[in-house]
């Protein structure tokens, strides 16, 4: 006779919902009231309304014989909620399913006593939904007798309307409290609100002013414009990849978009707006989510369940998060950052430089699978499925990354000009190798008409550490004369470091002077989303950084395009009329230079009070971005002033950059306070304005007290740096709790800019580059 099969382990949690490291068994767990974790996975047919209902078995030792959730299970200890909740439908229902199946709409906490005070029940429920389109037919369903005697659907509004009677058939949730989000998300995604939907998306997409941009052509030789065409279509390569790593199933939502545009005008906008967000997540909206798994691409399976006679198979909605997943696509949507330290603590050094680099993604196992779920042998067997592994970027993107890199040869082939020879081609093989140091150094000694940046640079898209880089790509026509007129700032790097308003004992001695690159954009793509890049400072890479500084490239017909279009009517709305007048493209321009310049100063490399080295990126994590480019912002302040009263600069600014900068303020804060660059402007107004730098009149205009605008910035500067350089993250976090807010004068200058439809960005049209492709 077999011996009965060992019981399900489940890791206690604490009653935050955390990880405690310990694991007991089921029964144990919930006598002593542990906290813990479970899966809830309905099935719902948006065709009839209907919610799939499964009767508990008789023999369950909790609610037996109650209509229940389509599925439920707990999570056993060491597996990950995803995996959970496809194993258990399959268990239960017979029904296997893509991870690109389930929706999380919700975590719900459940705390009740049941069967007369001996089975405590303490559980965190994440709650999936599954859409399908028409009702799986009920001859499709394998059950498990163990744990379900019958399945039948049930129109929501009657499913709810039992639940708030409390009627004794079903298992007991309050639809008045949490988990009355079940149906309230699935009430407002199809209400019939065509109309209201359309005006909003109209109302979003003219935040964006469209800018056709044509640089002239005439400075590049017959090789290198034919070498031109090769890199627009690499950079087009690129996008394919961003696409990719913002959210797993974001190419198929993309594609399906694309396809149903012309269906309606609904449609047509829902395209529209996706097309410049690269998302069903809005930018400008704290990437709140514009659109729905209702609206999402359509998937068939004939083989989820047993075969049926006359049905074609299971058609499902590919599902999206109403959240944008802070980890994008670098990480298993259902991974924390307590489960990725956890396993980072047991890997070499040289594993855990892998884990945390730019250029790799972590995965589960069952990532690998599409429509099949790992079987298991028994709830004791050792399950090693959810273990975390490195994927490098040149084995997850293999195939577009080569694509990319044929292309870039060619252009390389095509090309007079030997320093773009060298980065194209050295560019081609760390598409391959996944090492871009050599690429990087490449692209910091370009010296060509055409510049292109293109790679992986940014990470800003990974909300969890900021460790993981996007795909990204630049192109444009040099502008000698432009370039020629910032050489200045570069080369005072090394003095602003040794006067920057810091402790001495936190300043670099290794400062190399910033080469600055200003060209006119041609085309861009990749992480190019939303609010439009005016400048930039690369590599991240902190080796390049502390042995050759950074590079800057300046866009100038897109600054000149956001001056034009923006900064002007945001003056126009939110200054003082006497100093209406230092509104002037100079000073924001020359403060974009400076900002990009200050990247490249100030703590980068560190050494922690232990002794230990590390860099601001990992020791501020998701902190790191929003803070640095406040860093760059402020200290490009106090760098101006520095250069003026140094008399390399004119005395004209010395007025006019700060009331640029106040209106500035107001322009980046609208790209929203989930952004890196907003955030860090609403920490800088904030902090400038509680130090009476800014003034708000009653007329509700700003203006700048000249008085008190230099000790301000200089305070907030030394405020930012020294974070930084104690790789303080508390410190940081606080920081921007307590400044990063959207505070009443904030409200007033954007409810001004919102009366008037001051555009928020642009949406540049790459006409020329429409032209080169077409021809090529």
């Amino acid at each position: 006779m077999a011996a009965p099969a060992p019981e399900e382990c489940l890791d206690v949690l604490t009653a935050a919902g955390d990880k405690t490291g310990v694991s007991k068994p089921r029964s144990e767990v919930h006598r002593d009231g542990d906290y813990h974790r479970a899966v809830h996975v309905w099935i719902y047919c948006e065709s009839t309304g209907e919610l799939l209902l499964q009767r508990r078995a008789d023999c369950k030792d909790s609610w037996p014989g109650q209509w229940d959730i389509s599925s439920a299970g707990h999570i056993s200890a060491g597996d990950s909620s995803l995996s959970s909740a496809r194993r258990e439908l399959q268990e239960e229902l017979g029904i296997k399913l893509p991870v690109d199946a389930f929706e999380l709409i919700f975590v719900f906490l459940q705390e009740c006593v049941i069967n007369n005070g001996t089975y405590t029940n303490n559980e965190y429920n994440d709650v999936y939904l599954v859409t399908t389109l028409t009702p799986i037919p009920l001859e499709a369903f394998t059950l498990q007798e163990s744990e379900v005697s019958a399945v039948r659907y049930m129109h929501r509004d009657e499913y709810k309307s039992c639940l708030a009677a409390e009627s004794g058939e079903y298992v007991p949730y309050d639809v008045n409290g949490q988990y009355g989000q079940l149906f309230s998300i699935i009430e407002e995604r199809y209400k019939d609100n065509t109309e209201s939907r359309s005006l909003t998306l109209q109302k979003q997409i003219s935040r964006y002013a469209p800018i056709h941009l044509e640089p002239e052509l005439t400075t590049l030789s017959e090789g290198d414009k034919e070498a031109l065409g090769y890199i627009l279509k690499a950079s087009m390569v690129i996008d394919e990849i961003f696409y990719e790593q913002v959210w797993n199933s974001n190419t198929m939502l993309r594609d399906w978009l694309r396809a149903h545009a012309d269906s309606s005008s609904l449609d047509s906008l829902k395209w529209a707006y996706y097309s410049i967000n690269k998302s069903p997540w809005s930018c400008l909206d704290e990437n709140k989510a514009f659109l729905s798994t209702a609206d999402s691409a359509v998937k068939l399976l004939t083989d989820a369940t047993k075969p049926i006679s006359g049905w074609k198979g299971l058609e499902y909605r590919a599902a999206f998060p109403l959240d944008k997943p802070r980890g994008a696509n670098f990480y298993p949507a259902d991974m924390n950052k307590m489960e990725f330290d956890l396993w980072k603590s047991g890997l070499t050094d040289k594993e855990q430089k892998d884990a945390t680099g730019f250029f790799t993604v972590i995965k589960r196992p069952d990532a690998l699978l599409t429509t099949s779920v790992v079987e298991s042998d028994g709830p004791n067997q050792t399950n090693t499925s959810d273990d975390l592994f490195i994927v490098p970027y040149s084995k997850e993107y293999k195939a577009s990354l080569e694509k990319a890199a044929e292309l870039l040869i060619k252009a390389s082939d095509c090309s007079d000009c030997p320093s773009l020879k060298n980065l194209l081609r050295t560019k081609a093989n760390a598409f391959l190798s996944n090492d871009y140091y050599e690429s990087d150094i490449a692209w910091m000694e370009l010296d060509s008409n055409i510049d292109v940046t293109i790679g992986p640079y940014e990470t800003y898209e990974d909300g969890l550490f900021s460790y993981k880089a996007t795909f990204e790509a630049f192109v444009g026509v040099r502008d000698d004369v432009a370039t020629s007129q910032v050489k200045l700032f570069g080369d005072q790097l090394e003095d602003l470091e040794k006067n920057l308003p810091l402790d001495n004992i936190y300043k670099s001695d290794n400062v190399s002077a910033a080469p600055i690159r200003v060209m006119n954009l041609l085309y861009n793509s990749g992480d190019v989303k939303g609010p439009q890049t005016i400048a930039f400072n690369l590599p991240n890479d902190e080796r390049i950084v502390n042995e050759r500084g950074t590079s800057m490239v300046m866009l100038k017909n897109i600054s000149e395009a956001k001056f034009k279009n923006i900064l002007k009517p945001i003056a126009n709305a939110c200054i003082r009329e006497e100093q209406k007048e230092y509104v002037d493209f100079e000073p924001y321009y020359t403060h974009i230079v400076c900002h990009e310049c200050c990247h490249g100063i100030g703590p980068h490399s560190i050494t922690l009070p232990g002794g230990k080295k590390s860099t601001v990126r990992m020791e501020l994590q998701e902190c790191h971005s929003a803070l640095e480019e406040a860093k760059a912002d402020i200290v490009g302040l106090w760098a101006l002033n520095f250069l003026i009263n140094k008399g390399l600069l004119p005395k004209s600014l010395s007025k006019s950059m700060y009331v640029s900068f106040l209106a500035g303020c107001f322009r980046s804060i609208r790209f929203g306070l989930e952004e890196a660059h907003g955030k860090g402007q609403a920490l800088q107004f904030n902090w400038l304005y509680d130090k009476g730098a800014f003034i708000l009149h009653s007329d509700g205009k700003f203006s700048i007290d000249f008085t008190k605008v230099e000790e301000a910035v200089e305070s907030l500067g030394r405020e930012i740096m020294t974070i930084q350089a104690k790789g303080d993250k508390p410190a940081a976090q606080s920081l921007l709790q307590s400044r990063a807010t959207l505070t009443q004068p904030l409200r007033v200058a954007l409810e001004k800019i919102e009366h008037m439809q001051v555009p928020v960005d642009i949406a540049p049209i790459f006409g020329t580059a429409s032209k080169l492709l077409a021809n090529n």
